[in-house]
C-alpha cells in the first residue's frame, strides 16, 4: 500500500496511507492528496512524493522520495526549510536566502558535475487548507539521491581506511573542489560525513548549503560562526574570511579522520594548539607531509589550490614544503549550510596562540584538583575508621575524577562547580570532618599547593625535554 510522510513541521501522524495510489497508472495522474491528520499537501509542487524522513537540522528536513512522473519512479531527496521559530525577523530573512542559494549553487555546480548532486526543483508550496497562517508557506529543494554510506559510515564500519583509500579518497575530491573553486565557490563544510560512495564505488560530495556565487571581484566574505568543530581551520572559527584554502584544510582534517579511526577531537593537542595524529596512523612520508600542509594554521602557508596538491600527488619532490613560494589567497565567498543535521552546536574554536591554555589555568585546575582531593579523603576518614577503605575509595574516586579529565568528560566550569561543592560540604557538614576548622582549612591547601607544585615540575620536565 502507498504510503506518504507529511512534511509538515510536528505533524503528529506523519505516515499516510493511500491505496488508490498502489497502481502506477493512478499514481500519474491522481489528484493532490493530503494528510489525514494535519491537511498538508502530500503531492508537493504536483510530481514529488516524500515516503521516508531522512533527518534534521537547525535549518531543515530532508526526506526520501520519488518523482512520480518520471519513466521510473526516479527517486530524490526532498528537502524542506524548516527553521526554528526563535529566529528574528533579520535571521528569519538570512536563513531563507541561504536555503535558496543551496539551490542556486546545485544548480550551478550539480548540473555540470557528476559527482555532485543534480537539482531537480526547487519551489515554494502554499497550503490553503491551513489554519496557521504564519506556517502556510513552505520551501523546497529537490535534489538527486546518492545510495550509498557516508565516509564517516565507512570509517565506523571498518575502524580505519588505508593509504591507498585516503589516495583515492584525494584524488576524486581534489578534482571535485578544483571544479567548485574554479567556479568562484566554497564549499566550507567537508568532513565524512558530507562525502558519500554509492554502491558503485563513486564518490559524491553533499550538502551544497554552505555555498555562494561570488559576484565580484571584490567579493570578501567573513565566516558566519557555524562550522563543524575540528574540521573548520582557525579563520573560519574565528569568523574571519575564508579562502580555498579553508576547504583544503577541512579535507586534510577528512584524511586524518579516516586514516586514524579516532574522533576528530582526539587528534588534536588543545595544550599544546597542534595537531597529533601523526603517531596514530601508518603511512609514507610523502602523504604525511601532504597532509601536515594541508593542516598548517594560517591559510597563506597551506596549498593554495586543489591543483597545487594534485600536482604534489603526481609529482613529488625533496623540497621541503616549507620554501615553497606561495601567493597570497584569493578571496571568494560562501554562506551557511541550511541543513545542519550533522553539524554540532557551536563551541569555542581552538585556541590560536601558540599554547591554547596558559599557566595559570592549568595552575588553577591543579590546585581545584588538589582540593577535592584533600576534602574527599578528609571525608571518608571521617566516615570509615578503618584506614584500608577509605584510602581504596579515595583512589577510586580519584581514579575516576582523574580519567574524567583526561577524556575531557569534566572540563572548564565542571571542575569549578565539583570543587565547591566538596569545599562546601566539608565546611558545614560536621560529620564528615574530624578535624578542627582551622586544621581542615591548612589540609585542603596544602592539598592544593602539593597538585599545582606536581603540575608546575612535569612542565618544567617537559619544557626542558622538548628543548
Amino acid at each position: 500500500m502507498m504510503k506518504t510522510y507529511c512534511t509538515r513541521p510536528n505533524c503528529s501522524q506523519p505516515i499516510n496511507e493511500f491505496p488508490e495510489l498502489d497502481d502506477p497508472s493512478n499514481l500519474t495522474t491522481a489528484q493532490q492528496k493530503y494528510c489525514e491528520t494535519c491537511e498538508m499537501p502530500q503531492i508537493l509542487g504536483g510530481r514529488y512524493i516524500p515516503e521516508k524522513l531522512l533527518g534534521k537540522g537547525g535549518f531543515g528536513a530532508a526526506y526520501l522520495g520519488f518523482d512520480r512522473h518520471s519513466v521510473q519512479f526516479r527517486q530524490c531527496v526532498i528537502k524542506q526549510f524548516q527553521p526554528s521559530p526563535q529566529l528574528s525577523r533579520k535571521k528569519l530573512k538570512v536563513a531563507e536566502d541561504l536555503f535558496s542559494r543551496e539551490a542556486e549553487a546545485l544548480e550551478i555546480l550539480g548540473n555540470q558535475h557528476s559527482q555532485i548532486p543534480d537539482l531537480y526543483a526547487f519551489f515554494p508550496l502554499i497550503n490553503d487548507r491551513s489554519e496557521e497562517q504564519e506556517q502556510r508557506e513552505f520551501f523546497y529543494i529537490v535534489q538527486e539521491y546518492i545510495d550509498g554510506e557516508t565516509l564517516e559510515q565507512e570509517v565506523k564500519r571498518k575502524g580505519k581506511l588505508t593509504e591507498n583509500e585516503i589516495l583515492e579518497i584525494l584524488e576524486e575530491m581534489l578534482n571535485v573542489l578544483n571544479f567548485v573553486h574554479q567556479h568562484n565557490s566554497i564549499h566550507r563544510d567537508i568532513k565524512p560525513s558530507n562525502i558519500m560512495r554509492d554502491r558503485a564505488g563513486k564518490l559524491y560530495l553533499l550538502d551544497f548549503g554552505a555555498v555562494k556565487q561570488v559576484t565580484g571581484a571584490t567579493d570578501q566574505p567573513s565566516s558566519t560562526g557555524i562550522y563543524s568543530v575540528g574540521y573548520a581551520p582557525p579563520e573560519q572559527m574565528q569568523g574571519g574570511k575564508v579562502y580555498p584554502a579553508t576547504d583544503i584544510y577541512a579535507l586534510g582534517a577528512t584524511c586524518v579522520r579516516l586514516l586514524a579511526g579516532q574522533p576528530i577531537q582526539e587528534l588534536y593537542d588543545f595544550y599544546d594548539n597542534q595537531w597529533c595524529w601523526q603517531d596514530k596512523v601508518d603511512i609514507s612520508e610523502q602523504l604525511q607531509n601532504l597532509l601536515e600542509k594541508m593542516l598548517l594554521k594560517t591559510p597563506r602557508h597551506r596549498f593554495q589550490s586543489a591543483e597545487d596538491i594534485l600536482n604534489a600527488l603526481h609529482h613529488p619532490t625533496n623540497e621541503p614544503q616549507e620554501k615553497v613560494q606561495i601567493s597570497p589567497p584569493k578571496t571568494v565567498n560562501h554562506v551557511n549550510p541550511t541543513q545542519q543535521k550533522d553539524i554540532p552546536t557551536k563551541v569555542n574554536p581552538l585556541p590560536q596562540n601558540p599554547v591554547s591554555r596558559q599557566l595559570w589555568e592549568w595552575l588553577l585546575d591543579a590546585g581545584l584538583t588538589g582540593l577535592i582531593a584533600t576534602s574527599l579523603l578528609i571525608a571518608l576518614n571521617s566516615i570509615w575508621v578503618e584506614p584500608a577503605i577509605s584510602m581504596g575509595l579515595w583512589g577510586m574516586l580519584m581514579g575516576g575524577l582523574i580519567y574524567a579529565l583526561w577524556k575531557k568528560i569534566i572540563q572548564g566550569i565542571d571542575l569549578w562547580i565539583i570543587g565547591g561543592v566538596t569545599f562546601a560540604l566539608i565546611l558545614f557538614v560536621p560529620i564528615l570532618r574530624d578535624l578542627t576548622l582551622a586544621r581542615t582549612l591548612a589540609a585542603m591547601g596544602a592539598g592544593s599547593a602539593g597538585a599545582i607544585a606536581l603540575i608546575s615540575l612535569y612542565r618544567l620536565i617537559k619544557e626542558k625535554t622538548l628543548s
